[in-house]
């Protein structure tokens, strides 16, 4: 288990972490969400060990890990640490780097390894392709699979699919993960896809200006945002008082994303059509609903100036 408590830390006087507590089981797939500069990457070099905490503290399996100063060699041995700085050797081969890692006295062994962990990452085919002549995306399977190589108890991974294409990186979230999963191979990862969050994590921790928003399941955190902030990071959204949606006389306002207002016939209020985007396999309604602008998602298109009626269908747990 890891356990971060009362973490905070600064760079130059800038308070980059403030008051971080939060316990990872074994095992468990937790995700770090927030907006660029939130401290996401900040909270895994310091669970990784690179720089010293002088305020708060992290335990694994009740044992604190300390930073530099306390180490000849930044990290910890049972942890591996993808950053965004892909650590990897360009001259040298897939597998090579690979098993850089692995042992030579079970050659068999590692080639059977080395095989097993390019699979997973969908490089099989360029196992001995040199690494110069690979893409960025392919260069970041390849740190994929160079963590995995010595099966970390704790893997910590700093946006590892950003400069992976779309079409490729779908399979290799579910391919991942699901190895990770299968190995009981506790994970944190930071990102500020929710397509890395709501199908896999088992909790998300959402970060704002260094601070701790919310601790939850995902699917906690999705229908029951702590603040637009918060489900902004899922979704467009929209903010609509409580009155305009004849729900109270208050002006505070209700949080939905766009699947929630649902655009019928005999819908409960009435709306402008101001612009209608295709999305692939929906498109995005922008209305003018008594002088709040709001979003939909619907199966079929709307012209611009069209009168429509819709729902508002709120959540319930």
């Amino acid at each position: 288990m890891i356990l971060v408590k009362k973490l905070s830390y600064a760079y130059s006087n800038k308070t980059v972490l403030s008051n971080i507590n939060f316990s990872v089981s074994n095992g468990e797939h937790i995700a770090l969400m927030g907006e660029s500069g939130c401290g996401k990457s900040t909270l895994l070099k310091a669970l990784y060990g690179l720089f010293d905490i002088e305020i708060g503290s992290i335990f694994h399996n009740q044992e604190q890990l300390r930073g530099p100063k306390f180490n000849l060699v930044p990290g910890h041995p049972f942890m591996k640490y993808l950053s965004q700085d892909l650590d990897i050797m360009p001259y040298t081969s897939v597998a090579d780097n690979v098993g850089d890692f692995l042992s030579n006295f079970y050659p068999l062994k590692k080639k059977k390894r080395i095989s097993e962990l390019l699979e997973v990452v969908g490089m099989e085919n360029y196992a001995s392709t040199h690494v110069r002549y690979l893409s960025g995306g392919q260069k970041q399977r390849v740190a994929l699979a160079r963590v995995l190589a010595l099966e970390p108890e704790v893997l910590l991974l700093d946006e590892p699919f950003s400069q992976i294409d779309n079409f490729k990186k779908h399979q290799l979230r579910y391919q991942l993960f699901k190895y990770v999963k299968e190995q009981n191979i506790t994970c944190i990862t930071a990102t500020h896809d929710k397509e890395d969050v709501l199908p896999f994590a088992d909790k998300v921790l959402i970060l704002k200006d260094g601070k701790q928003k919310s601790f939850e399941t995902p699917q906690k955190t999705y229908i029951n945002p702590k603040d637009a902030y918060t489900a902004s990071l899922f979704s467009e959204i929209n903010l609509i008082s409580e009155k305009a949606l004849h729900l109270g006389a208050s002006k505070r306002k209700v949080i939905m994303y766009p699947n929630q207002i649902e655009i019928v016939e005999e819908g409960q209020y009435l709306a402008n059509v101001e612009a209608c985007f295709f999305r692939g396999g929906y498109y995005l309604i922008h209305l003018n609903f008594d002088t709040i602008k709001i979003v939909s998602k619907s199966k079929f298109p709307f012209t611009k100036g069209n009168k429509v009626r819709f729902n508002a269908k709120l959540f319930r747990e």
